[in-house]
């Protein structure tokens, strides 16, 4: 019996335009898959697996399909959850959801508005994303600072795990988790075995613990034993479908503040960051965004289209626009750094407190600022920040938006030692790049253009990231804080955790997912000649 009749009863598709589309996420690679199913509910996704498990064929899940670590994608079978596992519910009086990770945030997030709700670690792509790769990556994005990332708002999954039987798991005091202890099930083993694996290890793991303040590599072994609570949750946050398919999300939701103000600060010489930053932080800004001039100029160049976006028609109604930067370029030529940072709060004479502070702190470093004047304005910088990837990929021609090094964390005061370093790397292979992030802790976004199609220049993505990343460990940082390690980062998961760390990895994965069913290559295992095979050309 061939695969497509072990499939019948289901949803799926061998179409030649479906397979090509579901060949790629956001990431640089391209991987064709056998066949694309669109399950209707978790009693498929139960029976999937089950089929898998007898058939040896893997599966790996896909929601949004934004995922620019390589992550949704296979040469097995796809598992797509945004067709029919899109339903939600939200309960204002306990600020709390249930949802599908086929839900789009947009529709998620549209929905809250109603009620002054807001889950706030949503992503930049937040208009095209799904709640299923937030989880499923850990996301975080320009709210972060203040309020965490999505580890944080997770409170409940149901997962089907790999013996094809869905269960629920969340937070557990010491009393419930021997009664998990007690069953005679796959579920009882999975607490048993992982319990042990954490006690016996709780030294070294929290040795191991990133000196950073996120991280979306590995399994997050560092919270799920904590503060005398057992939380299974915390491992398949951020675990890319390697361990088991979620079926649904409780998720713990905050009120929205009533009042915002955005300042934009122009920083020409990166010497006095550290202290600019430093002080800034003591403010508590909800937001503390860069991008680099790169991007700045980029932004620039396609003024007619984000006008457009903007509402601005004609030429008079974009200069008028985009006046303040032609102003400030006239004044001080290209900056290196735009920052923008964000103060939010129910209280708007506590706002304009800290909006005066902030200037005081900006004129004592002689850096330019604006303070938007609408909310046009202020999404005219919003957009900026969150919209020059879609940019990067949509306008730029012969040239590819190749993320590979895109997500790397480091202490904010070592940025204005590290920045210059990191530079040279890229300049040393003549790239084009721009750099945009999270300055508030320190998370980069390095986004290069390439031309895929000359081979030369596909060699140099892995000798770029290998001199990358060699610097950002050498500063104890992070090689992904947001976008997770999917197949562009798993062959140096074991060189940023250590042998010992990284055994503990391959060792969940066992626990969990015996017979390597559930999205194979990513986060482990994968070796960079693997991962070279499927660069896009």
């Amino acid at each position: 019996m061939n695969l497509e009749e072990r499939l019948k009863d289901f949803d799926y598709s061998l179409d030649e335009q479906v397979l090509e589309e579901y060949s790629q996420d956001k990431s640089i690679f391209k991987i064709r898959p056998k066949i694309v199913v669109f399950p209707r509910n978790s009693e498929e996704i139960k029976k999937l697996v089950r089929i898998a498990k007898e058939n040896n064929f893997s599966l790996t899940v896909r929601a949004g399909g934004t995922d620019m670590s390589g992550g949704a994608i296979t040469e097995d079978v796809l598992i797509v959850l945004t067709k029919y596992l899109n339903k939600f519910e939200i309960h204002p009086e306990s600020k709390t959801a249930l949802a599908q990770p086929g839900v789009y945030f947009r529709d998620f997030e549209k929905e809250l508005n109603k009620y002054n709700l807001m889950l706030p670690s949503y992503p930049a792509s937040k208009e095209i994303c799904a709640l299923g790769g937030m989880v499923g990556n850990n996301s975080g994005g320009e709210k972060t600072l203040k309020y965490g990332k999505t580890e944080d708002y997770v409170l409940g999954l149901k997962v089907v795990l790999s013996d094809g039987e869905e269960y629920y798991f969340e937070k557990l005091e010491e009393n419930k988790l021997q009664e998990k202890f007690s069953l005679q099930n796959f579920e009882g083993k999975i607490y048993q075995e992982i319990y042990k694996l954490i006690k016996n290890n709780y030294k070294l793991i929290q040795k191991s613990k990133p000196k950073v303040s996120k991280n979306s590599s590995g399994y997050n072994i560092w919270k799920v034993y904590e503060n005398g609570y057992f939380d299974l949750t915390k491992i398949f946050v951020g675990s890319q479908g390697t361990l088991g398919i979620i079926t649904e999300i409780k998720l713990k939701l905050v009120d929205k503040e009533n009042f915002s103000q955005l300042l934009v600060i122009f920083i020409k010489d990166l010497k006095n960051l550290p202290n600019f930053t430093n002080e800034i932080l003591k403010l508590q800004p909800t937001s503390l965004e860069i991008t680099d001039d790169h991007t700045f100029k980029i932004f620039l160049k396609f003024a007619k289209e984000m006008a457009s976006l903007l509402g601005a028609q004609g030429i008079f109604s974009m200069l008028k626009l985009f006046l303040p930067e032609i102003l400030m370029i006239a004044k001080i030529g290209f900056p290196k750094l735009i920052v923008l940072a964000e103060f939010t709060s129910n209280d708007q004479n506590e706002i304009k407190e800290k909006v005066e502070r902030a200037k005081e702190i900006i004129k004592k470093y002689k850096y330019l600022f604006r303070q938007p004047k609408d909310e046009k304005e202020t999404e005219k910088y919003w957009r900026l920040r969150r919209d020059t990837y879609k940019l990067l990929r949509e306008k730029i021609k012969n040239l590819t938006a190749s993320p590979f090094i895109d997500d790397f964390i480091i202490l904010p005061e070592y940025l204005p030692e590290f920045l210059p370093k990191l530079y040279q790397i890229l300049d040393e292979y003549k790239l084009i790049y721009t750099i945009s992030g999270h300055l508030g802790d320190g998370n980069l976004h390095i986004i290069p253009l390439m031309n895929l199609k000359d081979e030369k220049e596909r060699k140099k993505i892995l000798e770029i990231t290998d001199k990358v990343y060699d610097l950002v460990l050498s500063y104890h940082g992070i090689l992904t804080a947001e976008h997770n390690d999917g197949l562009i980062r798993a062959p140096y998961l074991e060189k940023e955790f250590g042998k010992e760390i990284y055994q503990i990895f391959v060792t969940i994965k066992k626990i969990f997912d015996p017979q390597n069913i559930f999205n194979p290559y990513k986060k482990l295992t994968a070796t960079k000649d693997y991962l070279e095979k499927f660069i896009m050309k």
